[in-house]
């Protein structure tokens, strides 16, 4: 892998000093999430901290290029000042048997609202219903009556599925659907057709759009999903919401604790934060590169810097092959940056 030894831009890191204290890591995770039971990501520190590259495997060098320059504002610029001192967040149900979800909520402890993943691939329609009524069980027998209950498709239903599944999801009160299909088109028919029965929040027809506001202006959703590395940064992430002039709930994308924290950082400079944020994933990982790992406590997370413990790197150091594919990764992200 060739490095370049000048930056694209005089504000950027050269691709060397990333690569100079660069620690590419796989981490075990409770259960599997998104098709995988091992989560990777590099590691690199700049002047202003740790910072993290961790885009989904599948992402190609324009789309996971955002979350390098995350990566390098963390690293290199920092945070904005903040506006609180901790966040709420919510707990995550990943698409488990009903069974299961007593174990997965135990790990986050109390909490004002529960994301519940739905339109798993490979299952059936009901097999949400009953994973989304299981949560209001367990809520409900640990004294959470009043914990907020919302949905996550990843866009994965169509829109008469998803018209005929919030429906009947809606007696479990839900907060919000998150993209329950694909494409701005859809998530206005979807909306109009529910008639205002339940929110509709718009992810990955923000962070996958080459306009982000695109969705606000067509008036297809209610609120917004934030997540700092697919939207290239805190700051950038910030100037969308102040755009889009809607509600916007800040969530992660299977970070570490070192991700994490960048996106307590965007929920803590976020002028108005009406929704618990999506950023307690850390407790899906067995293992994390933090000892004292950014999980809920009480339900929020504190705003401030963290820390990798250099044992853990080295415990959870990817092998030979797996380090080589992560960091030519970075290295054709780096040369995309501007």
């Amino acid at each position: 892998m060739s490095q370049s030894t000048t930056s694209p831009h005089e504000s950027l890191p050269t691709l060397d000093e990333l690569l100079g204290t660069a620690r590419v890591v796989t981490l075990p995770l409770h259960v599997k999430f998104r098709g995988v039971t091992h989560r990777e990501m590099v590691l690199f520190r700049g002047p202003a901290g740790w910072a993290e590259f961790g885009p989904f495997l599948e992402y190609d060098d324009a789309e996971s290029a955002r979350w390098l320059a995350a990566g390098v504002e963390a690293g290199w610029l920092g945070f904005p000042s903040p506006l609180r001192t901790e966040v709420p967040v919510n707990a995550t149900v990943p698409a488990v048997s009903p069974d299961r979800v007593p174990a997965v909520l135990e790990r986050f402890g109390p909490v004002t609202a529960v994301k519940v993943k739905v339109a798993e691939k490979g299952q059936e329609p009901h097999e949400d219903i009953d994973r989304v009524r299981a949560v209001r069980r367990a809520l409900d027998a640990a004294g959470l009556r009043d914990a907020a209950i919302r949905v996550d498709a990843n866009g994965g239903w169509d829109v008469p599925t998803a018209v005929a599944q919030l429906n009947r999801l809606a007696e479990t009160g839900l907060e919000y659907a998150e993209q329950p299909v694909m494409g701005i088109d859809g998530l206005a028919e979807v909306r109009s057709q529910l008639g205002g029965a339940v929110r509709i929040a718009a992810d990955e027809s923000v962070r996958k759009e080459d306009d982000p506001l695109k969705v606000a202006r067509a008036g297809a959703a209610d609120l917004l999903v934030v997540k700092v590395a697919p939207l290239g940064g805190v700051r950038k992430a910030l100037r969308i919401v102040q755009e889009a002039g809607l509600p916007a709930v800040v969530s992660s994308a299977l970070d570490t604790s070192v991700g994490i924290s960048a996106g307590v950082a965007l929920a803590a400079a976020l002028p108005e934060l009406p929704f618990a944020c999506g950023l307690g994933t850390v407790s899906l990982f067995r293992e994390d590169v933090v000892r004292d790992a950014l999980t809920p406590r009480a339900g929020v997370l504190p705003v401030g810097p963290v820390e990798p413990d250099p044992d853990l790197l080295d415990r959870h150091r990817a092998s030979p092959d797996r380090e080589a594919w992560w960091l030519d990764r970075l290295a054709r992200c780096h040369a995309l940056l501007d």
